[in-house]
């Protein structure tokens, strides 16, 4: 009996000393004082690690440094019930690992929260805000649990929390940041590396994604079932899952894309039944595609996009046609007079004016055959591709209905997209922008002022 009793208070002595916050020691009882708070009031919390708390109550907690909130595998770490609650500052770790319970770093389901400038570590779910219009995501840094991908939960996820803004985040080895059922979001200035979907949103209309950085996910930006969204001024680079995206638009209406670095994607831009309605229109401005398997694919009822001031450099394909099916080709590359850059153009600009004089056409046998069968991407670059190109050239009646006709394109590439505010491009990306509008522009200067040079001599000679 008396060892029986002895082992219980063993062991409850040792769940004490694992589960009591250190700064309890202290005198510090952050239960306690959230429990005793007066609406609105500000609470400094001292250094020292504190378990899991809920925040029933107006309020903003703001941590010293070293204050570290602590779930130890449990649950959530903190949970946000009341309106008007701020959480800055701390550290946050330790979640359960449930998916079904969607155990997270942060849960906020009343409106107006604010959750800045916290390190999230080791949690399943990051930052969750659901039913809690208004609120704002800001300056965290989120790090999801050491699990294969298909086991992790989101790193930021919004549910049906309109007018939220996420700003400034740092996300990596997460799942997604999703937007569901929560309109007029703003999704600006993240970083997202090595997740699942960069930026996704759902039923999310008037939706804003600008300055963001993704990198090394599977995609990077999936629209969905939504309308009115803008994308500008992002990095989009390195998605190479197995749709590997850079941006993927399926059933939107009202799609911006402009001033967008999207480079060494599987596919850089997929449209899929977007636009949905016939009467509206897509344009895509400004954007450098470049370096992608494919720049731009396109499901054969695609229509009503519009391409315009947009490099197209050194894709494999620059655009593509998947699927069956005859292609609509209710699509343009020339806008009011303005084109697009492509770095496979083989046109002049003789009256100099940077505009070429032929226009560009997409119409390789090759790549036509790709897009049906892209096993044949095996032969790329093979003489096996170079023959069917030239037999095709040679004799036109085999000659492929062309995918794409640019009846202006300009002759040196428009200027690169700006880098996100405070994050320098890195690698490839920096020489891309640096070399486009430079040596773009001089090779097509001066190889349309030596061919115009040539014929002038030709016309003299003549004469």
């Amino acid at each position: 009996m008396w060892a029986a009793l002895l082992a219980v208070a063993f062991y409850s002595q040792a769940f004490a000393e694992t589960t009591q916050p250190a700064a309890l020691a202290s005198g510090f009882d952050l239960p306690g004082a959230i429990a005793a708070a007066a609406p609105g009031q500000e609470i400094s919390v001292p250094p020292g690690v504190y378990p899991s708390i809920v925040i029933d109550r107006p309020l903003a907690l703001r941590a010293q440094p070293g204050a570290i909130l602590d779930a130890q595998g449990l649950g959530d770490v903190v949970r946000i019930t009341a309106p008007d609650v701020t959480i800055s500052g701390f550290t946050i770790r330790g979640t359960g690992q449930s998916v079904d319970r969607e155990n997270a770093g942060v849960a906020a389901t009343a409106p107006r929260a604010t959750i800045e400038n916290n390190r999230l570590e080791d949690v399943l779910f990051g930052i969750v805000i659901a039913g809690a219009p208004a609120s704002v995501v800001a300056n965290n840094t989120i790090v999801g649990k050491d699990l294969d991908l298909g086991r992790r939960g989101d790193a930021i996820r919004l549910w049906q929390s309109p007018d939220t803004v996420v700003e400034n985040n740092t996300v990596r080895q997460s799942r997604d940041v999703v937007v569901w059922y929560s309109s007029r979001a703003v999704l600006r200035g993240n970083s997202v590396v090595e997740c699942r979907y960069g930026l996704h949103s759902m039923y999310t209309d008037a939706c804003v994604m600008e300055d963001n950085r993704l990198e090394r996910n599977s995609v990077g930006i999936f629209m969905m079932y939504s309308q009115d969204l803008e994308a500008r001024r992002n990095v989009i680079a390195d998605n190479r899952g197995p749709s590997g995206f850079g941006i993927g638009l399926k059933d939107v209406d009202g799609v911006l894309l402009e001033d967008n670095l999207i480079a060494g994607n599987r596919v850089g831009i997929n449209l899929d039944t977007s636009p949905v309605r016939g009467d509206i229109h897509h344009h895509h401005t400004r954007n450098i595609i470049a370096f992608n398997d494919v720049g731009v694919a396109f499901m054969p009822a695609v229509r009503n996009n519009h391409f315009q001031d947009n490099a197209f450099v050194e894709n494999i394909e620059d655009v593509a046609i998947l699927g069956g099916g005859a292609f609509e080709g209710q699509n343009s590359f020339t806008v009011d007079g303005r084109g697009n850059y492509w770095s496979a153009y083989r046109g002049f600009d003789l009256d100099a004016d940077a505009i070429g004089d032929i226009e560009h056409r997409s119409d390789g046998l090759f790549e036509n055959l790709i897009d049906r069968e892209p096993k044949l991407r095996y032969f790329l670059y093979s003489p096996a591709q170079q023959a069917i190109d030239l037999a095709a050239r040679s004799f036109p009646v085999v000659a492929p209905r062309p995918k794409l006709v640019d009846t202006a394109p300009w002759m040196s590439p428009p200027m690169p997209a700006p880098t996100p505010p405070g994050r320098a491009m890195s690698g490839p990306f920096a020489i891309i922008a640096l070399a486009l509008a430079g040596t773009g522009m001089a090779v097509a200067t001066l190889a349309g002022n030596s061919l115009g040079a040539t014929l002038a001599a030709s016309g003299r000679s003549k004469a």
